[in-house]
C-alpha cells in the first residue's frame, strides 16, 4: 500500500472547522504567478473554506511576499518534500470535510469551489471530483478533462490540447481527477493513507485515483468546475525532471496498482509501450530521462510489489470491473482523447 500517512495530528477535528480545506504546495512557485493563483482564490462565492499554502523549502521568497486572507495558513517544511509529500503534510492541518487540491500554476473561476461542492451535494456517494482544466496560454484549448488510464499501463489528461468544445454539458465519470484541481473526501484520503511519498511528484494522482478505484469508490468529471492551468509551469513539461518522475511512476503505478490477472496480461504491453515512448523521448532530447525513469523502476521496484501485495488483499473491486473502467483504444492513447462514462441514471 502506500506510505503510511502521518501519525502526528496537530488539529483538534472534533471541533466545528470549514467546509473545505484548500491545499496548496508552493516549490519556488515564483511570487507572482502564487499571487495570482490566491487573487482568484480571494473572489469565490462559495466563503466556506481554509487555505493551506505549505512552502516545501522554496528559495525564491515567493511565500514570504504574498498578502495572505485571514483564512489562510502558511506550513514551512524547509526542505523539499515534493508534491505527494508537501500534500500529504498540508492535509494534516487541514480541518475541512473536502480536501481542495490546487497547483499554484492555476487560475480557477469565481465558482469553482461553489460548483464542487454543489456536485458533492448531486453525487452523494462519490468522493472523488475533478475539474474542467484549460490551457492558460490558449483559452480554446483543453489541459485535461480527467485523468485516463490505459489498459497498456499509460495514464494521461484526457483531451489535453483539444478543443474546449469538448467539455461535457453534464457530470461525467472518469478514472481519477488530475490533482492539480480537484476535491477528495478528507476521511477517504487519510484512510488511503494519502499520496505515495516515494513518488515525490507525478503521477501520484493516479496512483491514489486507481487505489480509490480498487476499494470500488467513483470519481466524477464536474463540467463546471472550471480552472486555468500553465501545466508543469514550474518544473516545464518536458523537462528532464519531469520525464523522469513521469516514467518511474507511471511505473510503478501499473506495478502497485494493477490487478492479477491484467497485470500479467498487459505487462509484455506495457513495457512495449514504454519503449515506444522511450524511442519518441529520442528526438526531444530527453531519452536519457526517461531511460533513467525506466531503469529505477524497474530495478527499485521492491516497495512497489510489497505496497501492491496489501493493496490487492484488500481490493473489493473485481478485476473485470476495473478492467471497464479503462480504455483499450490505442487511437485515443495516442490522440489524449478523453474517456468519459455517463453517471448512472439514479446519480442526477
Amino acid at each position: 500500500m502506500s506510505e503510511p500517512y502521518p501519525s502526528s495530528q496537530t488539529v483538534d477535528r472534533s471541533s466545528a472547522g470549514p467546509a473545505v480545506s484548500v491545499l496548496i504546495v508552493s516549490y519556488n512557485t515564483g511570487a507572482q504567478r502564487l499571487s495570482r493563483c490566491l487573487a482568484a482564490l480571494s473572489s469565490q462565492t462559495f466563503r466556506d473554506f481554509e487555505i493551506i499554502l505549505l512552502d516545501n523549502g522554496s528559495e525564491d521568497g515567493s511565500v514570504a511576499a504574498q498578502s495572505l486572507p485571514d483564512n489562510a495558513t502558511v506550513i514551512k517544511t524547509g526542505e523539499n518534500l515534493g508534491f505527494a509529500g508537501g500534500m500529504n503534510r498540508a492535509a494534516q492541518a487541514a480541518k475541512g470535510k473536502w480536501l481542495a487540491l490546487l497547483n499554484p500554476d492555476t487560475m480557477v473561476r469565481p465558482d469553482w469551489l461553489e460548483r464542487l461542492v454543489a456536485a458533492t451535494e448531486r453525487h452523494p456517494g462519490v468522493k472523488l471530483f475533478g475539474s474542467v482544466q484549460i490551457d492558460m496560454a490558449d483559452r480554446d484549448r483543453l489541459d485535461g478533462l480527467g485523468d485516463v488510464y490505459h489498459a497498456s499501463g499509460i495514464a494521461y489528461r484526457g483531451g489535453y490540447g483539444a478543443s474546449t468544445a469538448l467539455i461535457p454539458m453534464q457530470d461525467e465519470e472518469i478514472f481519477a481527477p488530475c490533482a492539480a484541481a480537484s476535491l477528495y473526501d478528507a476521511a477517504l484520503f487519510r484512510k488511503l493513507g494519502g499520496f505515495a511519498e516515494s513518488f515525490f511528484c507525478y503521477n501520484e494522482d493516479v496512483d491514489f485515483g486507481f487505489r480509490a478505484r480498487l476499494m470500488d469508490e467513483r470519481a466524477v468529471l464536474v463540467h463546471d468546475a472550471t480552472i486555468l492551468h500553465e501545466g508543469s509551469g514550474i518544473t516545464g513539461r518536458r523537462s528532464a525532471f519531469t520525464v523522469y518522475h513521469g516514467t518511474r511512476n507511471r511505473i510503478w503505478t501499473f506495478i502497485r496498482c494493477m490487478p492479477s490477472p491484467l497485470i500479467w496480461l498487459m505487462f509484455p504491453i506495457h513495457v512495449l509501450a514504454n519503449l515506444f515512448f522511450l524511442a519518441r523521448a529520442v528526438p526531444l532530447g530527453v531519452a536519457g530521462a526517461y531511460w533513467r525513469g525506466m531503469m529505477d523502476a524497474f530495478f527499485e521496484a521492491q516497495d512497489a510489489w510489497a505496497a501492491r501485495k496489501e493493496l490487492q488483499e484488500q481490493r473489493i473491486m473485481s478485476w473485470r470491473a476495473i478492467a471497464g473502467m479503462m480504455t483499450f483504444s490505442l487511437g485515443k492513447l495516442l490522440t489524449r482523447a478523453p474517456d468519459m462514462r455517463p453517471l448512472p441514471v439514479d446519480e442526477d
